[in-house]
């Protein structure tokens, strides 16, 4: 007997999400260059900032669509299961809040 494993929230627009995530791997070649090329401080900073923002509105994305999909999914389900994705959203939300 086989069992399904259901697509991931994300799955739709997992394309997309591949793009952004080559930008940002992009985006720290940059910096690695700029070390390598001894490029003044601030302007790596500079650089840092954006690829963080970049890494955050990916995260901030990932999450509402974990939430519309997963979440939802197991609350309509009810039992365990929804009282975990419940936990898990709320644990990925205070990781992102920290950093």
């Amino acid at each position: 007997m086989s069992t399904t494993v259901p697509a991931p929230g994300y799955h739709g627009r997992k394309n997309a999400h591949l793009k952004r995530l080559r930008r940002v791997e992009g985006q720290v070649r940059g910096l690695q260059r700029m070390v390598e090329e001894d490029q003044y401080c601030i302007d790596i900073l500079t650089q840092v900032s954006a690829a963080t923002k970049a890494l955050q509105s990916f995260s901030l994305e990932l999450l509402e669509e974990h939430l519309a999909h997963c979440v939802v999914d197991a609350a309509r389900a009810g039992g365990p299961e929804a009282q975990e994705k419940v936990r898990e959203a709320s644990d990925a939300i205070a990781r992102l809040v920290r950093s």
